[in-house]
């Protein structure tokens, strides 16, 4: 059965970057549920919620944007060990590369988010030339 993903970030983020990826890729390959965690949250009913939300799944990995922060200990609450698997630090290539994986089981989709995520992290050096 194919991997659950719950995203849990500030505010909108996991939103904003679902319907990135969402375009373009032309689908969403594998169930997503998404936990906003605004300025004035009650984290406790935030973890009750996730908690409903990933007992429906066979294995759910959960990406986070920040470790640390009130989405990541959020997250913490929720690991199950062969489970769920926590992954903190989503970006577009980290969600992006989860998404053309869907049929990976949970420990191999971890894998690739991971590389996504390290991968999708460059700097770019392009010329410029300006002519005037």
């Amino acid at each position: 059965m194919a991997v659950s993903l719950l995203i849990i970030t500030h505010d909108n983020i996991g939103t904003s970057l679902v319907d990135t990826a969402t375009s373009m890729l032309g689908i969403t390959p594998l169930h997503i549920d998404i936990v906003s965690v605004k300025k004035n949250a009650n984290p406790d009913e935030l973890i009750a919620h996730a908690k409903n939300l990933i007992k429906e799944h066979t294995s759910t990995l959960v990406l986070t944007d920040m470790y640390g922060s009130t989405p990541s200990n959020i997250a913490c609450h929720l690991n199950k060990p062969g489970i769920t698997q926590i992954v903190s630090g989503i970006n577009l290539p980290m969600l992006v590369r989860v998404l053309n994986y869907p049929r990976l089981e949970l420990d191999d989709i971890v894998n690739k988010a991971l590389s996504g995520g390290k991968d999708g992290v460059l700097t770019c050096k392009m010329e410029y030339t300006h002519n005037d």
